[in-house]
């Protein structure tokens, strides 16, 4: 009988006792990242990067291979980019991820790099860059200083306004690195964007803000255009980070990972000792009291304290329980279409090939059926590898108007970012007041690579302060280096 009142007091203590809040977990939590690209890898990374506890972490695949937007095809032996393709030479996380895990940079070569610049208005070109076949430095330099020249009388000196518009704004990204000590952790993509001065510029289009910073009409309407339609495949009627984001990746410096972008995620998981799921798609979400349950396409399930989306939900069809509620966005679509062949010079009202320029960009006209047409790779006289952007797919009948001669054609259709309109309105980071967090929240704001790194560290770091508190939070730097000052030190 003495036993038995013992238990029942047991249990009854038992009972009552409190259980265990998030902040005050016994043993380490289990972490699911839904999405292999830069994003999710960037926040199982740093998730080891800051926190000594051994958290298990979980990143589900859908596709064969991770990297996300970042991906490759192969044309005549020869890789290039399919997705997204270029970095920034301040794009210090993604150096210090290439240059800390054995990858190697990629520079474009000279060639690459000064190709020659032509703006078509569907009818003639309104501007076309000078151009020798030459791949003698000191000629390219001159040809180089020659074409500067030439765009300066063209513009004047909204060149100049424009790059100062252009580093002004990634002088304010810049404190994206400054030093955990002085950096907060941000719940908030508006938090996060004022804390930097980057807010306003999400709050009127691109063009009002070049217009209001000197520039004159002219160099708006053909070279800012042809920028933004490149690397977003819209008009300067986005919104002006966006559009400031676009604008820098039309300098100089720029760079990729020799063999594909995609190997920062894959280099980044191999080292974050992860359980990696490919081939696994996850269908449904629910928080069940303390924890979330992952269901996915092949019957699996999985249990979690933490969930993180690192994939954009306008066009995913995850569903969750308890539903979450987040602004409607839409995705801008590219089509990159990769060519090798040769360009019909009649298309373009020319008489030989050799005067078409290696790189064609277009204004806004919705008559133009391309954004943009480049050389890839001259293999010889008469077999070349091009790659179109379009906001709509390249019909066979169209290329074949375009192109003389096509021996292969590969055709890649990316929901790569979002549409962008001021004023931008922002999906929230911790999705459902829990433990619930969306990495591609910071996408409308802009995206790239490297916005997509430091939303994920962001993420890892507002994981641990609102499992742990911040006492939780290392302020080793033995791995990659995570202030301004460091990162510079390194490179």
């Amino acid at each position: 009988m003495e036993s038995r009142v013992m238990l029942s007091l047991f249990t009854l203590l038992l009972l009552l006792s409190p259980r265990n809040s998030q902040s005050e977990l016994q043993s380490p939590p289990t972490v699911c990242i839904i999405g292999g690209g830069i994003g999710g890898s960037s926040v199982a990374h740093f998730l080891r990067f800051y926190s000594d506890s051994e958290t298990r972490i979980h990143v589900f695949e859908r596709r064969g291979v991770v990297g996300g937007r970042m991906a490759t095809v192969t044309i005549a032996g020869e890789t290039f980019e399919a997705g997204a393709s270029i970095l920034h030479p301040k794009n210090y996380h993604a150096l210090n991820f290439t240059t800390g895990l054995g990858l190697k940079i990629r520079k474009p070569p000279a060639s690459e790099s000064s190709l020659s610049l032509g703006i078509w208005d569907g009818k003639r070109f309104l501007l076309k860059t000078i151009s020798v076949d030459s791949k003698i430095p000191f000629v390219q330099k001159i040809v180089s200083f020659a074409n500067s020249v030439y765009l300066l009388v063209r513009y004047g000196f909204s060149l100049l306004k424009m790059e100062s518009f252009v580093e002004g704004m990634v002088d304010k990204f810049l404190k994206y690195y400054e030093s955990t000590e002085s950096r907060p952790v941000f719940e908030t993509v508006e938090g996060m964007l004022k804390w930097a001065g980057l807010y306003n510029l999400t709050t009127q289009p691109l063009r009002e803000q070049l217009v209001d910073a000197g520039l004159n009409p002219l160099l708006i309407e053909e070279l800012v255009t042809v920028i933004t339609r490149i690397n977003y495949g819209q008009s300067v009627f986005i919104s002006g980070l966006a559009g400031a984001v676009s604008l820098a990746g039309s300098g100089g410096n720029l760079w990729s990972v020799e063999g594909g972008n995609w190997q920062m995620a894959a280099a980044l998981i191999n080292s974050s000792n992860v359980e990696l799921h490919l081939h696994e798609e996850i269908e449904f979400v629910s928080h069940l009291e303390d924890y979330y349950e992952l269901n996915s396409t092949k019957g699996n399930s999985y249990a979690c304290q933490v969930a993180v989306i690192a994939t954009p939900l306008d066009e995913s069809e995850i569903q969750f329980s308890p539903p979450i509620s987040i602004p409607e966005r839409k995705l801008q679509h590219t089509h990159a279409t990769f060519v090798r062949g040769l360009l019909n010079p009649a298309y373009f009202g020319l008489n030989g090939v050799s005067e078409i320029p290696e790189l064609v960009g277009t204004i806004e006209d919705p008559d133009i059926p391309f954004s943009s047409i480049s050389v890839l790779k001259q293999h010889d006289k008469n077999d070349v590898t091009y790659k179109i952007f379009s906001r709509q797919p390249m019909a066979d009948a169209l290329l074949d108007t375009i192109f003389s001669e096509r021996k292969e054609t590969i055709q890649i259709n990316w929901g790569a970012y979002p549409h962008y309109k001021a004023p931008e309105v922002f999906a929230p980071f911790v999705l459902d007041g829990q433990h619930l967090y969306y990495v591609n929240a910071f996408e409308n704001a802009a995206s790239t690579m490297e916005t997509s790194a430091v939303a994920g560290e962001n993420i890892a770091r507002l994981i641990l302060s609102r499992l742990y508190g911040k006492q939780y939070l290392s302020s080793s730097t033995s791995s990659f280096p995570n202030s301004k000052e460091q990162l510079h030190s390194d490179l």
